[in-house]
């Protein structure tokens, strides 16, 4: 029995030590402006299969794409309410098949597209009813191909079939479980739990895929697990989940039920600095996190750099065995 206790420790110390991987600056692209691959406080960030880059550049009422290091590829979008027009767009998610939904916020609706910006369809109109919204934010996909959508001002989340057949909602105003001030950002984890981040309460709450509650994290402060108006979520194939931890200008991650694992980011303009990050992804092999640097008008990328075990620490988890 005493041996087994000691293992149990040595391996969940191995087991920390993993975890505590670093992500390392790797490059940036981006300034502020209007032109091809610039921004104007951009909004959220989603990756491709392919490894294409989208991303809502929400004050140029318009989408870009790059390559994995930020190559412009290409752009759609004007101001406006017609079919492929934005107002305001702050949220944007790839689906299964590679279609692009995007949260054409201040229209209060859904619109999706091909790689290319093609038109293909929408959803959603202003209200409170089943489908309608009232400032529509994160967008997330489950595996399956279905939708959630975060609608903000009315204080919840709504789920959809791919061509936005509604399927169901959960969500009122409130400090509750399952309940929500303003929510922002939503990500599907592993085993289809849906995480959302909530501004005001300063906590990230999950649920499982109808939507029923599971567990929270979380409170107002800059201490570790603490947050400043969480915003972007993006969820590892791991379990692990990113945040964007907006205004304590910095990025934390945790395991799926909100264990600490770790953080970087400071305020500042230098490289690995932020100024209010909204939005974070992870590239389809998840070894590289982008973070949308909302007021810095660029995406930054971090690539996972993993800690050696020395076989002389090995050594001494053995030593608990002689």
């Amino acid at each position: 029995m005493k041996h087994s206790i000691f293992f149990a420790t040595a391996l969940c110390a191995l087991v920390a030590l993993c975890a505590r991987a670093e992500w390392v600056y790797e490059g940036k692209w981006g300034s502020s402006g209007s032109g091809d691959g610039q921004f104007r406080f951009p909004r959220a960030i989603a990756v491709a299969p392919s490894g294409s880059v989208f991303v809502a550049d929400w004050n140029n009422h318009r989408v870009q794409y790059f390559s994995p290091t930020g190559s412009f590829r290409g752009k759609w979008g004007v101001p406006g309410g017609g079919n492929g027009a934005f107002w305001y767009p702050a949220g944007i998610a790839v689906s299964p098949t590679g279609m692009v939904y995007v949260a054409d916020t201040g229209n209060d609706r859904i619109q999706y597209f091909t790689p290319a910006g093609s038109f293909r369809g929408k959803w959603g109109q202003r209200g409170s009813g089943d489908g309608e919204f009232r400032t529509p934010i994160g967008v997330a996909f489950a595996p399956n191909g279905t939708c959630y959508v975060v609608d903000s001002d009315n204080y919840r989340v709504q789920h959809f079939t791919g061509n936005g057949s509604y399927l169901r909602r959960w969500g009122s105003r409130g400090n509750g479980n399952g309940q929500f001030r303003v929510p922002y950002g939503i990500a599907v984890g592993a085993g289809g739990r849906v995480y959302v981040s909530d501004l005001f309460t300063n906590r990230v709450q999950y649920f499982s895929a109808a939507g029923s509650y599971l567990g929270r994290w979380g409170s107002s402060g800059s201490g570790n697990g603490q947050f400043s108006l969480p915003h972007g979520l993006a969820a590892a194939r791991t379990g692990n989940l990113f945040v964007a931890d907006a205004f304590n200008f910095r990025v934390q991650y945790f395991s799926w039920d909100g264990y600490y694992l770790g953080k970087w980011g400071s305020y500042g303009t230098a490289n690995g600095q932020f100024d209010a990050p909204a939005d974070v992804a992870l590239s389809p092999s998840n070894a590289r996190v982008y973070v949308l640097d909302t007021n810095n008008h660029r995406i930054q990328y971090f690539n996972r750099n993993e800690p050696a075990v020395a076989p002389a620490s090995l050594g001494r988890v053995k030593a608990l065995f002689r």
